[in-house]
């Protein structure tokens, strides 16, 4: 495919000089006694991470890590939009009838979060003992080393299309996917929009609404009369902590992208505080190292669209600036979604931990697995978890097993 063209990355030296200044020019703020992490990422933290950053970081070996994943770019349009340069991990397992599985990132994620999976997916059992899968995993459009559009309205419908198009172009008609957080949502929408050829999503998010018994009868009289057991009861409490405590960076991000622009486009120390405080909330006491961290970090810095169009995701989806009809939307996203079928694995310090009732609303839920430990950026915390449910959920025996045409993944 002459169009599909191999992808380095190679950041100029120039952006890299340019950092380290932002870095040795920062201005920090006061921080009030005994804050911690109430207010934010703490000051000492920041500092500490924004030093290392500047003076031991080696962005260069970080690069050589991340080039040796198989990346790819190509351009995808969406009608009306200006066509756009995508980059994508792209890995063909060697075993014939492998299941083309769309890993979807989120925010503040990317593609690197693929790699701790990539492997066991794709060659970790060949096809005898487990399925096997050909894995794609892009930088989602203003995310990573994928252009962004210049022109408003690029939402659900346009990441779902221009993800669809990049699957069917690599001649994949019928897929998977995997993903949270944005993941579960462009997923979702896929499954609402091209069920032809999304033919089932593994989730590890749940987001949903309760059931109602004109809708759903039998889940919602199982809601009233079943108590909920010992993960539900914590779910509760970690949903309301993120209602209450944690969603502030999503109502900004929703209705003012361009005011936090400024600050992250311009200031690295933001970027990292902005995206840092994430990294530590959202997950269940993962030890970051600082080097995990600055090249996370460093992946928005040096996007090609900019830390600043990474946010915009979330005001087109709340927003219909052009008017269409049908716009898929959050709510639209928890609809039943009838032919796609559906599997969700549950870790307890995800941002939005649910009933089981709940997320059985939206679709044919074929697998769910609880999990005693993780969070929300569960490919990288807990990977071998997601493998696994990935491989139950697809395999032999599974809800899922041999739902994309002529590929079961196995080799026989």
């Amino acid at each position: 495919m002459a169009e599909i063209k191999p992808y380095t990355i190679k950041v100029d030296d120039r952006r890299l000089e340019d950092l380290r200044t932002r870095l040795s020019l920062a201005k920090f703020p006061d921080e009030l006694d005994e804050a911690g992490w109430d207010m934010g990422a703490p000051l000492a933290d920041v500092k500490r991470l924004a030093k290392y950053w500047q003076e031991s970081y080696d962005w260069r070996e970080a690069e050589e890590e991340l080039n040796k994943l198989p990346q790819f770019t190509t351009d995808i349009q969406c009608a009306g939009f200006e066509p756009l340069s995508i980059h994508f991990i792209h890995v063909r397992s060697e075993v014939n009838g492998a299941i083309p599985l769309l890993f979807i990132h989120g925010w503040p994620g990317h593609f690197e979060e693929v790699s701790k999976i990539l492997k066991p997916l794709t060659e970790g059992a060949d096809g005898v003992k487990y399925p096997v899968f050909d894995v794609v995993a892009p930088s989602l459009p203003n995310f990573g080393f994928s252009e962004g559009p210049k022109k408003r309205g690029f939402a659900m419908e346009q990441y779902a299309e221009t993800l669809n198009k990049l699957m069917l172009k690599l001649g994949y008609n019928e897929y998977v996917t995997q993903g949270g957080d944005w993941g579960r949502h462009i997923s979702r929408t896929l499954a609402h929009l091209y069920p032809e050829h999304c033919k089932a999503t593994h989730l590890n998010y749940d987001t949903s609404n309760p059931p109602e018994f004109l809708k759903n009868p039998l889940l919602a009289l199982e809601h009233a009369l079943k108590p909920y057991n010992p993960r539900e009861k914590h779910g509760v409490s970690r949903s309301k902590w993120f209602e209450q405590e944690g969603r502030g960076y999503n109502l900004e991000q929703s209705t003012k992208p361009q005011t936090l622009g400024y600050a992250l486009a311009d200031s690295p120390v933001a970027c990292l505080a902005w995206i840092y405080e994430k990294l530590h909330d959202w997950t269940d006491a993962y030890p970051w190292t600082e080097d995990e961290i600055c090249t996370w970090v460093s992946i928005y810095w040096f996007s090609t669209a900019g830390p600043a169009a990474s946010v915009r995701i979330y005001y087109e989806t709340v927003h219909n600036v052009d008017g269409r009809k049908g716009k898929i939307d959050h709510q639209k996203m928890r609809e039943w979604t009838p032919g796609v079928k559906l599997g969700f694995s549950h870790f307890p310090m995800d941002v939005q931990v649910l009933p089981s009732t709940w997320v059985r609303t939206q679709g044919n839920v074929v697998f769910e697995k609880e999990h005693d430990s993780g969070g929300h950026f569960a490919a990288w915390e807990r990977p071998d978890d997601i493998v696994t449910d990935v491989r139950e959920m697809f395999g032999r025996g599974g809800g899922a097993f041999g739902v994309v045409k002529g590929r079961t993944g196995y080799t026989s």
